[in-house]
Parts: structure tokens; C-alpha cells; sequence
């Protein structure tokens, strides 16, 4: 539902005369597949530009790159000559962003598509868009996976591995909600990488799995340094009375473990804990028995360290 959301975001973005479209995103893949069926659906011509390979028309056979569009001041003037209907997605072009000659032609070319149908659609992170660019331009912030797209993903491991190997599943409605549940926060690509590796090393996806599948989530989410995290150690019997809040944890812990029955009666998943106290009245405490008692990976993100990241990047400029 989120992507279909997003197509028809996009779609009436470029029917708006939105000349340059940002999508905000890592996962180049997914916004692949995303700006094909857009395409596909306004029945357009879909250009696609990487540093490595230049322009390459993708919606029909064809042959090799645009000739000498590697480089990108004559791929945007391919877009300029351009007289038909088309979307041009370009991968990292925001790296290019410094040269100001090159921004100039990004605007020249933005400028084509307000009398024909189509846009400029750049994908990445963290992107800083030119004062010029402005005025044409909006931004797209990409959805993380849902649970159901993990879930097809599994699917899709499964039975390309079948393929290869026997995969003996073990898991049951419980392990498997909580397996996807943990696998939150990760790109389809590292889920993938993830996944693929817990069943492969023994041919089985077994309850003992969702622990591997933690143990290779905290490599990935600590590369950074920005988020550390906290083992299981305290349980709700560590925790002296606080009943109000071991009612509230157990009434909701349903809603982590059977989604699709909580998803029956309306429920949601909770957004999060407010937890307030002096110092030393046991808040950290709650925290690590909340993790243990839903069975997810508790992070910890201390705000000095986003201080220090941005000041040590400053340092080195």
C-alpha cells in the first residue's frame, strides 16, 4: 500500500510540472522498480544514468549506453535535445552537485519538461539541493519496508535457494513475527544478505536463527557509532512493582507477537515508551526488560555522539 501511495505521489508530482524529483533513499533497487511502473503506467520512455554506464534507455531493447553519456554534461544535453515524453532516473548525480556548470545544465534541461511530459528523478542520501534547482524542484522521502515486504522477501530467498539446496523451515507464526520484526530498520538488500546467510550456513531457518539475525542487525546498525546496543539481561521480574506499566507492556505484547489478529481488531503497533524519572529510579532498568519482554533489540542513541560526528566532520572540511 505505501508503494502504491508513493507511485501515484510521484505520478502527480510529474503530471504538476515538478521538473526534478529527489527520492530520498539507499535503496536504488527498490526505486528502480518504483520509477519502471511509472513509467510502465504513463506509458513513457525511462532513462536511467549511472557514473559507470552512462544514459541507457530501459523500457525498450536496446543495445549498450548512449553514446559518450558517461559524461554527464552530455547526458543532460541528450535530455535537452530530447523531444518525446520520457523519465530520466539519475543514480549519485547529488556528487556532481559542487560543479556549478553541471547544475546549470540540470537546470537547462528541467526547464525541457515544461511543455512535455516527464522529469528528472535523482535518488541518494542526504542530498543539498542547489539554490537554482529550487524553484523545479521537490522531494520524495522513500518508505522503509513493511513487514509484508520482508515477508516476501523470505518467501523469495526460500524458494530461489530451494532451488539449489534443501530448506527445512521451522519456524512457527510466533518465531516467524518475530523474526520479521527484528529485521525493522534494515534495507531489503541487507535483509536479503541477512537472511540468505542464516540459511545457508546450515540449510534450516529455525527459532535459534532470529538471535543470528540480531547478532549481524548490531554489526550493521553500530558501523556508524551512532547507535549501541544493549544485550538481553533484565526481565519484568527485576522490576519492583510498576504494575500500571507491566499491565500495559502485557496487553500490548500480542500486537508484537500476532500482528495480523491485532490488525483484525484495529490496533497498531505501539510508536514508543515515554519513560520519566530522576536519576537512579530504574528507567534503564524498564527499558532492557521492555526489549526482553517483547523480544526485540534494544539501541541506545546518545545524543553527545551526533554532536561529535557532525564536529569531527566539520574538523576534517
Amino acid at each position: 500500500m505505501q508503494s502504491k501511495n508513493l507511485l501515484r505521489e510521484i505520478e502527480l508530482l510529474l503530471k504538476s510540472r515538478h521538473s526534478i524529483i529527489f527520492i530520498e533513499t539507499a535503496e536504488e533497487e527498490r526505486a528502480d522498480t518504483l520509477i519502471k511502473h511509472l513509467a510502465d503506467h504513463l506509458d513513457i520512455g525511462l532513462f536511467i544514468w549511472s557514473v559507470s554506464k552512462g544514459l541507457r534507455r530501459i523500457d525498450v531493447e536496446t543495445k549498450g549506453s548512449i553514446y559518450q553519456t558517461t559524461d554527464l554534461a552530455k547526458a543532460l544535453g541528450h535530455i535537452e535535445s530530447s523531444n518525446f515524453p520520457a523519465v530520466y532516473l539519475f543514480q549519485g548525480l547529488a556528487d556532481f552537485f559542487e560543479d556549478k556548470f553541471l547544475v546549470a545544465r540540470l537546470k537547462d534541461a528541467a526547464k525541457t519538461f515544461t511543455d512535455k511530459t516527464g522529469a528528472i528523478i535523482i535518488t541518494g542520501l542526504d542530498i543539498s539541493i542547489p539554490d537554482i534547482l529550487k524553484p523545479y524542484s521537490t522531494v520524495v522521502k522513500f518508505p522503509e519496508p513493511r513487514i509484508e515486504e520482508y515477508q516476501e522477501l523470505l518467501h523469495h530467498i526460500i524458494r530461489d535457494l530451494q532451488a539449489k539446496m534443501n530448506v527445512d523451515f521451522k519456524l512457527d507464526t510466533e518465531d516467524l513475527n518475530k523474526l520479521l520484526n527484528n529485521l525493522k530498520g534494515l534495507t531489503l538488500m541487507e535483509a536479503e544478505k541477512v537472511l540468505t546467510k542464516a540459511i545457508v550456513e546450515d540449510g534450516t531457518l529455525a527459532p535459534q536463527d532470529i538471535q543470528r539475525v540480531i547478532d549481524a542487525k548490531i554489526k550493521i546498525v553500530e558501523r556508524d557509532g551512532l547507535l549501541e546496543y544493549y544485550p538481553f539481561e533484565e526481565t519484568m521480574d527485576s522490576i519492583a512493582d510498576l504494575r500500571g506499566l507491566k499491565d500495559w507492556l502485557a496487553k500490548r505484547k500480542e500486537i508484537i507477537m500476532k500482528p495480523e489478529k491485532a490488525r483484525e481488531f484495529g490496533l497498531s503497533f505501539p510508536k514508543g515508551v515515554l519513560l520519566l524519572g530522576v536519576p537512579g529510579c530504574g528507567k534503564s532498568l524498564c527499558a532492557k526488560a521492555v526489549a526482553m519482554e517483547w523480544g526485540l533489540p534494544l539501541l541506545k542513541l546518545d545524543p553527545s555522539n551526533l554532536y561529535n560526528k557532525w564536529s569531527t566532520h566539520r574538523t576534517e572540511l
